[in-house]
């Protein structure tokens, strides 16, 4: 009596772990699945259910969302933090909320500090500038300016002759 016993305790342990451990996996799936993580000034599609009428961002300086056929979303890094992105039904129905994670670009990305002040170039095989959300006003406000007159120049724009 005390070995069918024994094998019933194990046998109900050994369930009750796989249980316990496809729970947890389901867990951790579903949570992995509601962050959006997305960088700045990139875009990433997301697939929502098809039946939204309405998306609404928590804070729509750190991200952009736009809505395209069959459930389709673009969210789009605008700065660096967290948000949401809610999507209801024509009724008012939550059926979605997706924490949106905005950060910076790792890759081929160099840093300098003088200081300070920040600035940051991408290197991809040349070091050059690049504007990043943090880097100092006068490089930042330089950079900007350097592209603004190169495309000017590009463009023909403001050019007499």
């Amino acid at each position: 009596m005390s070995t069918s016993s024994s094998r019933r305790t194990r046998a109900a342990l050994v369930v009750s772990s796989l249980v316990f451990g496809l729970l947890s996996v389901s867990a951790v799936s579903a949570g992995t699945e509601e962050t959006v993580a997305v960088n700045v000034d990139q875009a990433k599609l997301i697939k929502l259910p098809q039946n939204i009428a309405t998306l609404v961002v928590g804070n729509p300086l750190i991200a952009d969302v736009t809505m395209q056929p069959g459930g389709m979303v673009v969210v789009t890094g605008k700065g660096y933090g967290a948000t949401n992105v809610i999507a209801m039904d024509r009724k008012g129905t939550v059926i979605a909320d997706r924490l949106i994670q905005v950060e910076g670009p790792m890759d081929k990305v160099v840093t300098v500090y003088r200081g300070i002040n920040r600035e940051s170039y991408s290197c991809a095989p040349h070091c050059e500038r690049r504007i990043t959300l943090g880097d100092s006003d006068t490089y930042f406000k330089s950079t900007i300016e350097q592209a603004g007159k190169l495309n000017q120049q590009a463009t023909g724009v403001g050019i007499t002759r």
